[in-house]
């Protein structure tokens, strides 16, 4: 999963990159601190492949892993150049999913590019940098195809839909908003369209709102109500003050101002819901390890994960959920209750499945 953090400058981007990552970001009180854009692996919390890379005593244990691009601050006229304009945009189109951090704190002394608060205006102008790039995208590609439409049906019936997408954009729309049937769909996945990207909105906070949120919170979910999107409140603050804690201390610190899990943690679980993803678990004594895939996934695809020649010479699975396994306490003890399942190549994965694939190539 790759995740692309964008906002106005001084939302509180690189504050929050760097305390996900600890990859050390510069931060400043200052627009366009950020010249390049900065990459970090994350590894997914979860607990059940520490569990049972300890119930093997396995020599490696490898968590699924989340790419985070802090892009620098967009202002209006990115798209035309304006700041640090479309080399940021291009940034953009890589990731799988944009998370858009908005300014929801008053602080006197961090300044803000337009002179107020006001996360529904910053997030139309970020949305409205990003229709104008789909626009020249889209733009282009409509003269490459507009000859062949002229006498090929299917590339007609291909401009017809640009043409339709074309004014909704230009209405000012997101290109996600567009109800599309699945040939039209298959039409804007080809496109790599920044407003058709999936957003998670990271309502960045005061301490004090770190629990409860506020009125700019309200503000930016009603805004978005409509949207197939995520809405996460975050003080990058407190993440910046943890970021260098250990687990204990972590979640001492966390239970004190009255919040359950990190930012973090939360916006991995909003990346995952968002893109529909699960993760399934191998384990032994060599690994203990957990794999991110679409929900949905069969098991010969998800073997492929591991190995191109799992997929290719897939036999079948020995599965046995890991809620049931530890809930029995050992493989042999599922496999009595009869939880321990063989299963073909129809079989969708579910979550935290801890599976064996058996193949032959």
């Amino acid at each position: 999963m790759k995740l692309g953090i964008v906002g106005l400058p001084n939302v509180g981007k690189s504050t929050l990159f760097n305390s996900l990552t600890k990859a050390g970001a510069e931060s400043a009180n200052y627009p366009f601190c950020t010249i390049d854009p900065n990459v970090g692996i994350v590894a997914v919390p979860d607990e059940r492949v520490d569990y049972l890379g300890e119930f093997y005593h396995s020599k490696k244990v490898t968590h699924a892993v989340v790419e985070f691009v802090d892009i620098a601050g967009l202002v209006k006229g990115a798209s035309k150049g304006e700041g640090l304009g479309n080399q940021f945009l291009a940034n953009i189109r890589e990731v799988d999913a944009i998370v858009h951090v908005v300014r929801c704190f008053e602080d006197e002394n961090v300044v803000h590019v337009d002179g107020s608060i006001d996360p529904v205006r910053d997030i139309e102008t970020i949305n409205l940098e990003l229709i104008f790039s789909d626009i020249e995208v889209l733009e282009r590609r409509m003269v490459k195809m507009s000859r062949a439409a002229r006498s090929d049906k299917s590339v007609a019936k291909e401009y017809a839909f640009c043409e339709r997408l074309m004014a909704h954009l230009q209405d000012g729309n997101v290109a996600k908003t567009l109800e599309l049937n699945d040939e039209e769909q298959a039409y804007l996945a080809e496109y790599n369209l920044l407003t058709a990207k999936p957003v998670i909105y990271a309502a960045n906070v005061g301490e004090d709102d770190a629990k409860d949120g506020n009125q700019y919170v309200e503000r930016v979910r009603e805004y978005v109500r409509d949207e197939d999107s995520e809405v996460f409140v975050v003080c990058a603050e407190i993440e910046q003050e943890i970021c260098d804690f250990d687990e204990e201390e972590k979640a001492m610190f966390l239970e004190d101002l009255g919040l359950k899990e990190s930012g973090l943690d939360r916006l991995i679980a909003a990346g995952y819901h968002l893109l529909g993803l699960i993760s399934f678990l191998t384990s032994g004594e060599d690994e203990s390890r957990a794999w991110t895939i679409k929900a949905g996934t069969k098991a010969p695809q998800a073997a492929g994960k591991i190995h191109t020649d799992f997929e290719r010479g897939f036999i079948r699975a020995e599965v046995v959920n890991y809620k049931d396994f530890r809930a029995c306490g050992s493989i042999a003890a599922a496999r009595e209750k009869g939880l321990v399942r063989l299963e073909g190549k129809d079989y969708v994965m579910a979550d935290g499945d801890i599976t064996l694939f058996r193949f032959n190539v």
